[in-house]
């Protein structure tokens, strides 16, 4: 069976979430060379594009170093309750992504609490370290606090945390230390986050979203939780 990983992505609106993604994508290959990749792959509903904010959970999947990392999009609002817990009951850990200079917000909370409560190994990434007057330090302290407040076990108190910003493209293990790609990023992942657990039995998929192929009619993805 294929090595797997699978995470959630929680972010406040406008803390840089899509703008990984469409980043991770990059570096997983998924656009032909000269293709034009600019523009949140991932916001493609048309309210999505007009506000600026992710409604609906998206995924996509890269390969990285022999590794599938399925990356799934959470909408960043308490409204989409429904939404955030399907999606998370998917994951096996979670990217919590948070601004450098505003720190994790109320809506961040928010999700970050249901991802808590079902066990998911969190990786914490500090983005927008490039711009003035960010705190990197103080914001992955708030982070911690939240975290505790939230009742996280130890293990999940014991998170990676990674420095960087996701619109020049790059990750690192400190916010002083620029590097030219989110490599180390990718690696944390396959490294930290825990590979699904395959449970033997009646077939049972949960579904992430359905599609529409006119050669094959309707198709439904998701993951399986049991059975082959």
């Amino acid at each position: 069976m294929q090595d797997i990983r699978n995470i959630a992505v929680i972010a406040h609106v406008d803390h840089g979430k899509t703008t990984l993604v469409d980043k991770m994508m990059l570096a997983g290959k998924l656009f032909r060379d000269g293709q034009d990749n600019s523009g949140e792959v991932l916001d493609s509903n048309d309210l999505e594009r007009e506000r600026g904010i992710t409604i609906l959970s998206k995924n996509v999947s890269i390969n990285w170093k022999g590794v599938k990392i399925n990356i799934l999009d959470t909408p960043g609002h308490s409204d989409f309750g429904g939404e955030v817990e399907r999606v998370l009951n998917m994951a096996d850990g979670c990217l919590l992504l948070v601004d450098a200079f505003e720190g994790p917000m109320p809506q961040t909370r928010f999700v970050l609490q249901k991802a808590l409560q079902l066990g998911l190994k969190p990786v914490v990434v500090v983005n927008k370290v490039d711009k003035p007057n960010c705190r990197p330090e103080e914001v992955y302290e708030m982070v911690f606090d939240l975290m505790c407040d939230l009742n996280a076990t130890e293990d999940q108190l014991d998170f990676p945390v990674v420095y960087g910003s996701a619109k020049n493209g790059w990750m690192s293990s400190s916010w002083k230390a620029a590097t030219d790609n989110i490599d180390y990023l990718l690696d944390l992942i396959v490294k930290v986050i825990p590979a699904p657990k395959q449970l033997e039995g009646t077939p049972q998929m949960l579904i992430t979203s359905l599609d529409y192929s006119s050669y094959t009619g309707r198709i439904a993805v998701g993951a399986c939780i049991a059975g082959h």
